[in-house]
């Protein structure tokens, strides 16, 4: 292919990304918030710079869209890393009252330091910052108990900053999702696009949709295509694979097939399928 599958031109994300570092410098906590499903490609590389030494806690959303195993796995990697993940499914709220006590700790040495120079308590402020689509702004209406962000499982519905009051104790920015403006690892891209964690205008349904093929098949799931479709993919490429179905349920339309294919993974209609597990040491 002489063009990468994925291309975007983030005027507004850029955008959001200057307004993002300028709030920063007003917050205590960071919650950063990651697909369950594909950590590792949701994983900002600027985040650790953005954060510093202020509080944090990684927040690995849709844990509801994986398997159990998969998410032991992950626990038990991200610990061998340091890491304290707090699992959550934003949809039905799994996770938040957990997060809600994480952040407030995470947070509890600014109110130690205003004590000891004889200032009264003040709300910790946190951000929850992560890419386009990892379920920010429902987890902060279940934080609320109530709808007061717009969320949708699509790119780019969060296009503004803003403040919402959780408790007496927590104040948290909701960010728009931060892409990074060049994604040179497009196997990390094509995951993105898979799981619709960028703006659908980047790349080409067919493409993404033949890639998922293929990558199911390496994660031996190849069967839930088949069981889904009663389409074998075993022997045929990605490419090949939306053909047959677009023939066999869409009349041949292959944007057609190439859509339902990626939406049926993408509300899971295939089941519960992690695309990435943690790397093997």
């Amino acid at each position: 292919m002489s063009t990468p599958a994925i291309q975007w031109y983030p005027g507004h994300i850029a955008k959001a990304e200057r307004n993002l570092l300028e709030q920063l410098k007003k917050v205590d906590v960071v919650l950063e918030v990651r697909d369950c499903r594909i950590p590792l490609a949701t994983n900002h590389p600027r985040a650790e710079q953005w954060i510093g030494n202020k509080g944090r806690v990684l927040v690995m959303n849709r844990v509801d869209m994986i398997p159990t195993e998969a998410r032991h796995q992950w626990e038990d990697w991200l610990k061998s890393q340091n890491e304290a993940p707090c699992f959550t499914d934003g949809q039905h709220g799994k996770g938040v009252k957990s997060l809600v006590k994480l952040a407030q700790r995470a947070g509890s040495q600014v109110n130690e330091r205003r004590k000891a120079r004889g200032m009264l308590p003040r709300p910790v402020r946190a951000v929850m910052i992560g890419f386009p689509n990892v379920g920010k702004s429902a987890l902060i209406n279940r934080l609320l108990g109530k709808r007061v962000v717009e969320s949708a499982r699509k790119a780019g519905v969060t296009r503004s900053l803003r403040w919402v009051r959780i408790s007496d104790q927590i104040e948290l920015l909701d960010a728009p999702g931060v892409l990074p403006n060049i994604l040179n690892d497009q196997d990390a891209a094509i995951k993105l696009a898979i799981c619709d964690d960028i703006g659908q205008a980047s790349y080409d349904h067919q493409r993404v949709a033949a890639a998922m093929v293929e990558l199911l098949k390496d994660l031996q799931q190849g069967h839930v295509l088949h069981d889904r479709y009663q389409v074998d993919p075993a022997d045929v490429t990605g490419e090949t694979y939306v053909q047959m179905v677009s023939q066999q349920r869409y009349t041949g339309d292959s944007d057609r097939a190439a859509n339902a294919l990626l939406n049926d993974y993408r509300i899971g209609r295939l089941g519960s399928i992690a695309l990435e597990l943690p790397p093997v040491s």
